[in-house]
């Protein structure tokens, strides 16, 4: 059920997005409902950003796994466990572009049922970035829609992103990349036990709702016949806030766009907010230096104390009469 639940909730949501195509529906799905994703999806990430950033960090918990810098002869591992802020910008950087904590990923067989072995599994640091780069990259050819003219960076893009000219339109690299790493890291927490035991239905379904975008974004651009001219048309109205909803757009841009507004508004309360979660994660962002600068709480007030010698000038004469041993007489 923890499989099915999120399979069926997305191919409802797209058969329910087909309903765009329908007289006088064109205006909700096709201006209303993607207007609320965005005002949901930017407010909903700037509601956690500021939850995060005003949680309390008292004290330096970086997650180290390298020399600490101690004694000048003793080398330090600057990037697993950074000393400096530079040092620990540059973890960040990796961590961001490369996903580095991921290159740590592990798997354990047992050998002849005895033998407990650990080896680097690179499998999901393979596919966790193809599918984030690969995603970023269509994000950024989709910008040709929001402008016009089409600035040179998204053209450049495009022009790299179709260097091997298959196919009328281009097959996109990214576009196959994508697909297979969305459908890879669905299989891998299909076919793994354990993973599929602690799965839970808000790990699938991100999975499927972006499989579900990819495909029907393969097919309105390869297999369907989609009037590119009327989408523009509508995304530049969206950007001018004079929307315009053309008659000839199809059904299927409708159920693409749908599961689009559906990721934008799930985005802010779900796992996938981890993008703007890792800028604030102090197990990563934090230098330790914890044995060569003090670092005082922030969040410290003052507290009134009552020391034992005023409590032993208060209480005095009942302590002697109770057989108690004062320490001045």
């Amino acid at each position: 059920m923890r499989i099915l639940i999120p399979l069926a909730a997305v191919g409802g949501l797209f058969l329910v997005g087909l309903l765009g195509a329908v007289q006088g529906m064109g205006w909700i799905f096709g201006v209303a409902l993607p207007y609320l994703a965005v005002a949901l999806f930017i407010g909903g990430l700037i509601y956690r950003v500021m939850k995060w950033a005003n949680a309390a960090v008292p004290f330096r918990i970086p997650t180290t796994c390298g020399q600490q810098k101690s004694l000048s002869w003793i080398k330090q591992n600057k990037l697993d466990n950074p000393y400096t802020t530079l040092q620990a910008t540059g973890r960040m950087a990796l961590e961001i572009l490369l996903f580095r904590s991921l290159l740590r990923n592990t798997k354990a067989e047992l050998l002849d049922r005895e033998k407990l072995v650990y080896a680097t599994d690179l499998s999901l640091w393979i596919g966790a970035l193809a599918m984030h780069w690969t995603f970023l990259i269509i994000l950024i050819r989709h910008l040709r829609f929001f402008t016009n003219p089409v600035p040179y960076f998204v053209t450049f893009v495009e022009k790299a992103d179709g260097f091997m000219e298959v196919g009328v339109p281009v097959i996109f690299a990214t576009t196959g990349v994508f697909l297979v790493a969305v459908a890879y890291l669905l299989f891998r927490r299909l076919s793994n036990p354990q993973l599929r035991y602690i799965s839970l239905v808000g790990d699938y379904f991100p999975l499927f709702l972006l499989l579900g975008i990819g495909i029907s974004g393969f097919f309105l651009r390869h297999l369907a016949k989609t009037d590119v001219t009327a989408i523009k048309e509508l995304a530049l109205s969206w950007t001018r806030l004079a929307p315009v909803v053309p008659e000839s757009v199809s059904p299927l841009f409708y159920g693409h766009l749908f599961l689009v507004s559906i990721l934008l508004a799930y985005f802010p309360f779900s796992k996938l907010v981890h993008m703007a979660g890792v800028f604030l994660s102090p197990t990563r962002n934090l230098a330790n230096n914890n044995r060569a600068v003090r670092h005082v709480n922030p969040w410290d007030y003052p507290v009134k104390v009552h020391s034992y010698e005023e409590y032993e000038d208060e209480l005095r004469d009942k302590m002697k009469a109770a057989g108690i041993p004062v320490e001045r007489q």
